[in-house]
């Protein structure tokens, strides 16, 4: 559910202190916990280091990032492939592809009679 309108926004207030009487290149990167805290329009052009749980993540605030959460641009699980034993094959196909299109690539070279690059 959404905040009520005659709340407001949810901005982290230290946030805005931190970057307060600031020019985003002047700044560095604002480092902060506060992952629910909503991206207001004063934070755009900073950079926010926003912990993810383990590691503060570089965070670029551009104006299409206005309204959204800063918890939103730092993920806190990190995305291992879908796979098991038909991946596998796939993949295995892949990369034998990529070789042999490599060598058939270095053939014509050889083949023409250029010297070979040492």
């Amino acid at each position: 559910m959404s905040r009520s309108v005659y709340k407001g926004p949810y901005i982290y207030p230290k946030l805005l202190e931190k970057i307060a009487g600031k020019k985003p290149d002047q700044a560095g990167v604002v480092r902060t916990w506060a992952r629910a805290s909503q991206i207001a329009p004063e934070m755009v052009g900073f950079k926010f280091g926003v912990h993810n749980g383990r590691e503060h993540i570089e965070v670029l605030i551009t104006e299409e990032m206005v309204g959204h959460r800063l918890g939103e641009f730092s993920p806190t699980r990190k995305f291992t492939k879908h796979g098991g034993k038909m991946q596998k094959e796939l993949e295995a196909k892949k990369k034998e592809s990529e070789i042999a299109s490599a060598q058939s690539a270095k053939a014509p070279a050889v083949a023409s009679g250029a010297p070979a690059a040492k």
